[in-house]
């Protein structure tokens, strides 16, 4: 049986699992077990297929967990005062914590923290597999998604993903063939059509996001710093769009950041790439703008004023309006499988801090950033932050997507995440708090 979840007191819970499904596969069986005190409130989760395998049976003992919210401000609007900036926090420590740091877990664009739970198709997630292994962990809805209200008259319009989108770039990207590489995909769970339970699961865990990139990101690197605040030195893990959270973060708390975990983070730098299909960011293929000696990829036309984010960073020589950024795209792409990468002009001016502590990059064989995965990396290396570039294909873990959390080998993947975090990060052991 999948992982549950459960309301309680303060008093530590073992929870244990059950493969045995009725027919049908839908519900599943719980045994639990309290210690010193009772149980309340509990429910149940369920895997979502007949003869589904979770990812550990052994009993998860924790010590504690809870939720609460992070940062926000009262604000008028409409002769109302909302709250508005907060974002969403649910923590769970476990009973046998070996890691001194816990891992602050940031989901990607149009997600909620839902997806670090369980993956769709009913297997524990990270958050489980990181809890299992010593790890407390805090998983964040972003400002104005899931948990976190959306404020409309405050945060202004929204954008989701549609359903063809979610499919031509997630679930089924190797039927449409929109990038080189995506031929290789295979490890999105299920048959990855509508109608599957794997993929009604994940597509039914969209939501709408704000439009305005930059007041986004402000408002939750501003969110994520009161977390950090609140909870001490951490462990942080972006996927996708909260990419660009992690390197501002690290500028405003250096000191408890102590290392990046990312999972193909937003990019690439200076301008989006633009492939056929579903507009990405509201910009279609036929209005981007062309690429000489490729006919595949396309840059989209808006600027990235601090290279790797729309929102500020702090460079040595500082970044002023009279003395910006300058950017050259390379004269020939690496491979004809790549796209050309944006960097710095030379000299490059270096990012402050962001370099200072332990920085892991995921990059995936199929997803539509493999063209340009080592664009963000090169980047970041001319800025002066030295990154463990780790492509998935390279050390045997074939056929992901850009959504490596929720896929079939997901697991292994996590396992490279602990492995580094073992070499670079070392645990210390603590008393849960």
């Amino acid at each position: 049986m999948c992982p549950v979840y459960h309301r309680m007191r303060s008093e530590a819970v073992r929870i244990s699992t059950d493969r045995h499904l009725p027919e049908g596969g839908i519900l599943s069986r719980v045994k639990l077990e309290t210690v010193g005190g009772l149980v309340g409130a509990v429910l149940v989760g369920s895997c979502l297929a007949t003869g589904v395998v979770c990812a550990a049976d052994e009993v998860l003992t924790l010590a504690k967990q809870g939720n609460f919210y992070i940062g926000g401000k009262y604000v008028e609007s409409n002769g109302d005062m909302p709250m508005v900036g907060q974002a969403f926090v649910q923590y769970q420590i476990p009973q046998r914590q070996t890691h001194r740091y816990p891992i602050v877990m940031v989901h990607g664009g149009s997600q909620t923290g839902s997806g670090w739970i369980s993956t769709p198709d009913g297997r524990d997630g990270w958050a489980t597999y990181f809890l299992r292994h010593g790890y407390a962990v805090y998983v964040v809805d972003q400002v104005a998604r899931g948990r976190s209200a959306y404020i409309g008259d405050v945060y202004g319009p929204s954008r989701t993903q549609t359903r063809e989108y979610a499919m031509q770039r997630f679930s089924t990207s190797e039927k449409y063939d929109l990038w080189p590489q995506a031929k290789y995909h295979t490890q999105w769970p299920g048959n990855a059509q509508p109608g599957d339970p794997a993929f009604d699961n994940y597509f039914a865990s969209n939501v709408p996001s704000m439009d305005n990139r930059e007041t986004q990101s402000k408002m939750n690197v501003d969110a994520l710093a009161a977390l950090l605040d609140r909870i001490g030195p951490s462990i942080v893990l972006v996927h996708s769009q909260s990419g660009q959270y992690g390197w501002p973060l690290a500028q405003a708390r250096p000191a408890l950041v102590k290392a990046i975990v990312a999972a193909e983070p937003s990019g690439p730098p200076v301008h989006d790439v633009v492939v056929p299909g579903a507009a990405r960011f509201g910009m279609p293929f036929e209005k981007a703008t062309t690429v000489e000696g490729t006919e595949i990829f396309r840059d989209d036309p808006r600027l990235k004023r601090y290279g790797l984010t729309d929102a500020p960073l702090v460079y040595t020589p500082a970044v002023t309006s009279e003395s910006p950024l300058g950017f050259v795209q390379q004269d020939k792409a690496e491979a004809p499988d790549l796209v050309k990468c944006w960097r710095q002009k030379e000299p490059a001016r270096k990012l402050v801090s962001v370099g200072d502590r332990p920085i892991l990059y995921l990059a995936a064989e199929a997803s539509f950033y493999a063209p340009y995965n080592h664009c963000t990396v090169g980047y970041l290396k001319q800025a002066g932050v030295e990154v463990s570039f780790v492509k998935l294909a390279d050390i045997g873990l074939r056929g992901n997507g850009h959504m490596m959390m929720m896929e079939k080998n997901s697991d292994a993947i996590a396992q490279v995440i602990i492995e580094w975090l073992d070499k670079n990060v070392p645990a210390t052991a603590g008393a849960a708090q």
